[in-house]
């Protein structure tokens, strides 16, 4: 049974699926700037499809904004076409109203994903530095020059979209490990 056991991790972990690599949209919602970032993972390297921002006006009305928010988050659903999206949690923040905010523009996030029937996974903050930077202390600066390491680009990602591109890495991380758990029992 052991025997068995090895096989059948050592299968799944050297061809984990027939068909393309699982393309992931991670999302860092906010209410006047939204990263985004569509990453794969194919042979152990981190491919950035694509990863930008999404910019809002901070004097427009928050109506305005959440809707240039959606549109564009729908677009990029269109275009890519992903199997699943990765969005960071809400955590604590030092005013109510910043939390209120982030959560109208986290909620439009999650309207654009589910009206498309894709799968949705969340992180919270610390989950992702520990899962890129090594550590739950990995400040902005070191998570963007690592993101940069990860993908094996010589190009300096926003910083909202390289919160994106962690945040995605991050679900390819965690879904993977738990697809070998499974499978193992």
């Amino acid at each position: 049974m052991a025997g068995c056991y090895t096989v059948r991790l050592f299968t799944l972990w050297q061809n984990p699926s027939p068909r393309s690599p699982v393309l992931v949209l991670g999302i860092d919602p906010g209410s006047i700037n939204t990263g985004w970032s569509v990453v794969s993972q194919v042979a152990g390297r981190y491919r950035v499809h694509d990863a930008r921002v999404i910019r809002t006006k901070a004097g427009q009305p928050l109506a305005d904004r959440l809707l240039v928010i959606h549109t564009g988050l729908l677009d990029v659903i269109g275009r890519f076409q992903p199997d699943q999206v990765a969005i960071e949690a809400i955590f604590k923040h030092r005013s109510s109203e910043s939390a209120l905010r982030l959560g109208h523009a986290r909620g439009v996030a999650l309207l654009a994903a589910a009206s498309h029937d894709l799968p949705i996974a969340d992180y919270n903050p610390m989950t992702i530095k520990s899962t890129v930077g090594g550590h739950g202390r990995a400040g902005k600066a070191e998570i963007q020059r690592l993101v940069q390491r990860l993908v094996g680009s010589d190009r300096k990602l926003p910083q909202d979209a390289a919160d994106a591109t962690a945040i995605a890495i991050t679900h390819l991380c965690h879904s993977r490990f738990s697809t070998l758990a499974r499978m193992a029992r």
